[in-house]
């Protein structure tokens, strides 16, 4: 992954009223970004706070928040965002409430949605971020440089947000 991706001004999402469970659209992320007065620009880190890391540690941690779906995802995407962020332990949607859909329906297409989007254009995330209800919506850095891995698909991050006076 290129470096200039891990050093960029970030945007903060704020999702905490969604229900937990739910899949976050383009609608939500276009709606919010409305709220706050911005246009992305290419290469921001957008991180969605959707509550669940405030109950990080606790039983419920794993099915608490919203999640990103597939075309939430490819909207950041198609505006040049490359690398995002979340609170919860996974991009989409808790695997608890994505599980009961898909047996309802039967669409695999469900698990991994926002995941998935990265199949037609590349980007990384970071997932379990903390403390995202202290940032402002906009107006902060975001550092957060990858530890180089052979062989594998994930790492880890020491994240960072730095807001200046």
């Amino acid at each position: 992954m290129p470096l200039e991706w891990c050093f960029q001004p970030g945007i903060k999402l704020d999702f905490r009223e969604m229900p937990d469970g739910y899949v976050a659209t383009s609608i939500d992320v276009r709606e919010e970004l409305d709220r706050i007065g911005h246009e992305l620009k290419p290469l921001e880190i957008v991180v969605v706070n959707t509550r669940a890391g405030s109950g990080y540690g606790q039983p419920d941690y794993s099915s608490t928040g919203a999640g990103m779906g597939r075309d939430a995802t490819l909207y950041l995407l198609e505006r040049g965002v490359r690398l995002t962020g979340i609170d919860s332990w996974f991009w989409g949607a808790p695997f608890i409430h994505t599980k009961k859909k898909f047996i309802k329906t039967g669409d695999a297409g469900l698990i991994w949605e926002g995941h998935r989007a990265g199949r037609n254009i590349g980007y990384c995330h970071l997932e379990k971020l903390h403390n995202l209800e202290a940032l402002p919506s906009q107006g902060f850095m975001i550092a957060c440089l990858p530890v180089k891995i052979r062989g594998a698909s994930a790492g880890w991050t020491r994240a960072v947000t730095i807001i200046e006076d």
